[in-house]
């Protein structure tokens, strides 16, 4: 049997799945991970885990379906992060991770005076500079680490560094290079070469194609450390959330897809490339389909802190949650428990739990945070809508519809209609969709048709607004204290522990 092998490499963990060629599943697996956080505000990853990870899981799933031959391959991952790696392709240092490393947003007044100020660099690259910019990451590289960069000729990302290995070929997608500001001009959608030599100076640009363009082939090094077959088609890939709405039904105007995961990220088509306040214009997965998107910096992620907190499993969490309610008895969460990307841009945000009391629960409080990411899409809406970007429609996919809660609090308070497609793995199955284009007709809607339909409860509608009201200006009225204790507890990371003796 034919198959195609669609890997994403995630900041939780890296997932593979074997698709035959009208989109079935056939087998998939995954390796968990974590990320390495050196100190307040920096994520970073070792890039080896990438590549032993996906060797792994292609030697577990070919195991699993030996009767299964590989025809293609496709790859999503992570970012906009940074990988440097020297003119062999060894890398020099952890990867840097996406909006949820913060290092960068220190230089961001000093590049915008060297680029002639904001409206001039947005005119071209669609985005403002933020913790999210890869381009502003590689500037503070070369800054801050010169006997580094010193050494450094080539940056990948998690999708193209597995290219790179298996290829051999340095290349990246254009829409993982649109989230490379200020490097990359959405409107031309090539790369500004007189800014790159600016702000990263001495390093080669790869060659840019599109996410669904043929990269390489696997080459005898490749096919040796991984079992897959040399010769076969590898696809240029591109950054997970962008990757995995390719698999969630056709794109068209209207349609936001929404990927429930560690962080919360939401891709809008758009007809042209707008610069949106808060937001990210970015290029599609195809020629002259622009995008906006929003990310938070967690959402997932926090849901997996109250259960590790309260020691609870995911479906207790859920019963409870189903019990506390709608407005989760008065309870009120920001979610910005580390940071937050868009729409606010505030890497010094943190998480507010507001209106606890001794009487709340474990169920009341996983309640208040699920609804707290739905306040948040709803933020990213309205932005978005203010902007001349409308939303009839959310595409809900990736780990949190496993269950109907959470999606049907979005859609409860967005007052939004959601469709939920069938197959709902993550990314990696939207990577298997990018390989298949490799060898063969994709029509999406007929591989992965929408499974359920949600509609917004009506009786909800005026808690949420007031709630969301309250959620508006709980994040205005608590900034100051909140920067104040961001603060604080850099100061104290810095300070040894009474009785250390290190």
């Amino acid at each position: 049997m034919d198959v195609v092998l669609g890997v994403d490499i995630g900041t939780s963990s890296t997932k593979a799945v074997f698709s035959d060629l009208q989109g079935r599943v056939i087998a998939d697996s995954f390796r968990a991970h974590v990320v390495d956080r050196p100190a307040q505000g920096r994520v970073e990853m070792d890039s080896a885990v990438w590549w032993t990870e996906l060797c792994s899981l292609v030697a577990e799933l070919t195991a699993a379906a030996p009767e299964c031959t590989i025809v293609a391959v496709g790859v999503s991952g992570m970012g906009p992060c940074v990988l440097l790696s020297d003119a062999e392709g060894h890398p020099l240092r952890p990867a840097i991770l996406y909006g949820v490393d913060a290092r960068s947003v220190g230089m961001a007044d000093e590049v915008l005076e060297v680029l002639g100020g904001e409206a001039a660099m947005r005119a071209r690259t669609g985005s403002g500079l933020s913790a999210q910019a890869a381009g502003l990451k590689l500037a503070w590289l070369a800054r801050h680490e010169p006997h580094i960069w010193s050494r450094a000729v080539r940056f990948t990302m998690p999708s193209s560094r597995i290219v790179e290995l298996l290829t051999g070929e340095y290349v990246l997608d254009h829409h993982s290079a649109s989230q490379c500001t200020p490097l990359y001009d959405v409107v031309h959608e090539a790369w500004i070469d007189e800014w790159a030599a600016l702000l990263a100076p001495g390093l080669t640009l790869p060659r840019l194609g599109w996410p669904g363009d043929t990269a390489g082939h696997i080459t005898a090094d490749a096919a040796a450390a991984t079992g897959l077959p040399v010769g076969v088609p590898v696809a240029f890939g591109s950054i997970d959330a962008w990757v995995e709405s390719l698999s969630a039904g056709r794109r068209q105007p209207g349609r936001v897809f929404l990927q429930y995961g560690t962080t919360m990220f939401m891709v809008a088509p758009m007809t042209e490339p707008t610069p949106i306040d808060g937001m990210w214009t970015t290029a599609g997965a195809r020629p002259g389909e622009p995008t906006a998107a929003g990310g938070m910096a967690t959402s997932g992620a926090v849901t997996d802190w109250v259960r590790q907190l309260t020691g609870a499993d995911y479906a207790e969490l859920l019963n409870e949650a189903v019990v506390s309610g709608p407005g989760a008895r008065g309870l009120l969460v920001l979610p910005y428990f580390a940071g937050e990307r868009s729409p606010i841009a505030d890497p010094d945000a943190r998480g507010v739990i507001a209106g606890l009391s001794i009487g709340h629960t474990r169920g009341d409080i996983y309640r208040a945070v699920l609804e707290a990411t739905a306040f948040a899409v709803r933020h990213h809406l309205e932005v978005l809508a203010s902007h001349g970007v409308s939303a009839d429609t959310l595409v809900g996919a990736g780990g949190g519809v496993a269950t109907e809660l959470w999606p049907q609090i979005v859609s409860d308070v967005c007052g939004i209609d959601q469709v939920i497609p069938t197959v709902s793995i993550g990314a990696a199955y939207g990577s298997a969709v990018l390989a298949a284009a490799l060898v063969t007709k994709v029509d999406i809607d007929d591989w992965n048709p929408p499974a359920v339909r949600l509609q917004p409860d009506p009786a909800n509608a005026a808690l949420y607004d007031e709630a969301y009201a309250d959620y508006r200006r709980l994040y205005y009225e608590t900034r100051d204290t909140v920067h104040r204790l961001a603060g604080r507890s850099r100061d104290s990371s810095k300070v040894r522990p009474s009785g250390s003796t290190d």
